[in-house]
């Protein structure tokens, strides 16, 4: 079978393959991701690795059964006119399980903790002291108790906070004190000191943070979104910010990445920008590129997939 490596650093990808023991049963193909594999590749290709293609290519790719995904969020494949109905697509969801939980608590820290004050105090010699705020006893409120959202319950059990979430399936789980299912969002917002979006984007959770459910938080509360920029309306989170309605937010994700230089974001009262940073880790290639081997043996095999899309779901 032909094996489509549609990226510019396949190295980790081709490593993780003869680790698995399955490279030499694939005839793998390489490109780069600024060029296009001929027609006769296209053609004879089962199985593909990229990030995106252009338009109308998988229509040019008859044999195509698997479309693995470097990302864990897939509306820009989900929404191309030319995927096939019959096409297993997974994601990289679980990937970044542990550096996005711990680049959120760091969001946490800078919150309640006085240290950037103190940096910019120390470039005019000040001495201020500031009393911090605890985290210990506050409650985190999660949108999307997936698996970054309960490593990061975890990581804040652990630190002592009272953890609230959502999720599509609300059932028990360790680390939260109570899950509640997406139609009860408001009752996360009303009670939590810190809400988290960590929600995939999907027509349930485009605009979901509007005036009126900014107007729902506690005012001493801050939003952090470390999902999709869609999630929130920019111009009444701005607005809300100005008002005083919450206390601030703490944004890596936005609907236009890099953020425009007119964007009233990067002006708007206690909000901090961050440049999706968020699931950047050193290895984040090796660790996509085990989930990738492990789906190709199973690919070989016949096996279900792992992390594979749920296309009503829309993740």
């Amino acid at each position: 079978m032909q094996l489509l490596l549609w990226n510019d650093d396949n190295g980790p990808y081709r490593a993780a393959l003869e680790a698995a023991g399955v490279a030499g049963r694939f005839t793998l193909v390489e490109c780069r991701r600024a060029e296009t594999p001929d027609a006769a590749t296209l053609a004879a290709t089962d199985a593909l690795l990229a990030w995106d293609v252009p338009a109308g290519t998988l229509a040019r790719m008859p044999k195509l059964r698997w479309l693995q995904s470097f990302t864990a969020g897939v509306e820009h494949w989900l929404g191309r006119p030319d995927l096939p109905p019959g096409l297993v697509l997974t994601c990289a969801r679980g990937t970044h399980r542990v550096q996005m939980p711990e680049n959120i608590l760091g969001a946490l820290f800078h919150i309640t903790k006085p240290y950037h004050a103190a940096a910019l105090d120390q470039r005019e010699a000040k001495w201020t002291r500031r009393t911090s705020r605890t985290l210990a006893g506050a409650t985190l409120g999660i949108l999307g108790l997936g698996a970054i959202g309960q490593e990061l319950a975890r990581k804040a059990a652990a630190l002592e906070m009272r953890v609230i979430g959502t999720r599509r399936r609300p059932e028990p789980m360790p680390h939260v004190d109570a899950v509640f299912p997406p139609e009860e969002t408001d009752e996360v917002l009303a009670r939590a000191d810190h809400v988290v979006l960590l929600l995939p984007s999907t027509p349930g959770t485009d605009n979901l943070m509007d005036a009126a459910r900014l107007s729902r938080m506690q005012r001493h509360a801050w939003l952090i979104n470390f999902g999709r920029g869609g999630a929130i309306v920019d111009a009444d989170l701005v607005a809300a910010l100005r008002a005083g309605t919450i206390a601030g937010a703490v944004l890596d994700v936005f609907r236009e990445e890099p953020l425009p230089r007119d964007h009233p974001f990067w002006t708007a009262p206690n909000l901090v920008v961050l440049p999706h940073i968020g699931g950047l880790h050193p290895r984040r290639n090796d660790v996509v590129a085990a989930l990738f081997a492990d789906n190709a043996k199973r690919f070989l095999a016949g096996m279900p997939l792992r992390e594979a899309v749920d296309r009503t779901a829309g993740y």
